[in-house]
């Protein structure tokens, strides 16, 4: 199944879930896992547009699939526990889009330019590789699922009062969460040229994407 036919399952899905949220429970955390992230976010946003009561303070695409495969595989390489990697990841949550910035990694690791390119590939196609693993039987899902209670527990931190909870969420930078959704968002930071390629080089699709979702809501009746 491609990105595009996640689209045409799940926009209208998220459409009315969102609409539903918006009419409701305005106030509530919005955290969206459906695929395609660089499209279900935008068509969220206008949603709440549409019904007055947008926020993006707690509005969250949720991409923190892309952050653990990304300490799983930087802690492969070098031989340390997964646990204690934090690679953040930028962007969107598609193919080029997934920008992970190995030279904020945490603890700090280096690599040979070709074996860096491999990794942030591999981090970029790890859903490929998960659904060519199943033989097209299926795609990431417990991983998935880990990945969503992560986040969501996160927020629930930070809602309650806990400082210092840092997640990365579509299409932002690292974010520093608190009781009412965003507290701070805390920039990119300083990164590498190899690093700054990619940011250039996913911006056309995600502004792409996110058309097709803003578009998406604009036909809706």
């Amino acid at each position: 199944m491609t990105r595009d036919d996640l689209f045409n399952t799940n926009a209208t899905i998220v459409a009315n879930l969102t609409t539903a949220c918006a009419k409701h429970c305005p106030e509530a955390m919005i955290c969206i896992i459906a695929n395609p992230v660089n499209s279900t976010i935008p068509i969220t946003s206008e949603v709440f547009k549409k019904h007055g009561v947008y926020n993006p303070n707690k509005i969250f695409g949720v991409t923190t699939l892309d952050i653990v495969r990304a300490n799983t595989f930087v802690a492969e390489l070098k031989g340390l526990d997964p646990a204690r990697v934090n690679v953040p990841v930028i962007g969107g949550h598609a193919g080029k889009t997934i920008i992970p910035l190995i030279s904020q990694c945490t603890p700090k690791v280096e690599f040979p330019q070709d074996q860096l390119e491999t990794l942030a590939g591999r981090i970029q196609e790890a859903g490929t590789e998960v659904v060519k693993a199943k033989a097209g039987a299926g795609s990431a899902t417990l991983s998935m699922a880990y990945a969503g209670a992560r986040f969501v527990f996160s927020v629930l931190d930070a809602m309650n009062g806990k400082e210092g909870v840092i997640e990365c969420s579509f299409v932002s930078t690292p974010l520093l969460l608190g009781k009412n959704g965003i507290e701070k968002n805390l920039g990119i930071g300083k990164i590498s040229p190899y690093e700054e390629k990619m940011v250039a080089e996913a911006m056309s699709e995600l502004k792409a994407s996110i058309k097709k979702g803003e578009e998406f809501v604009k036909s809706m009746n």
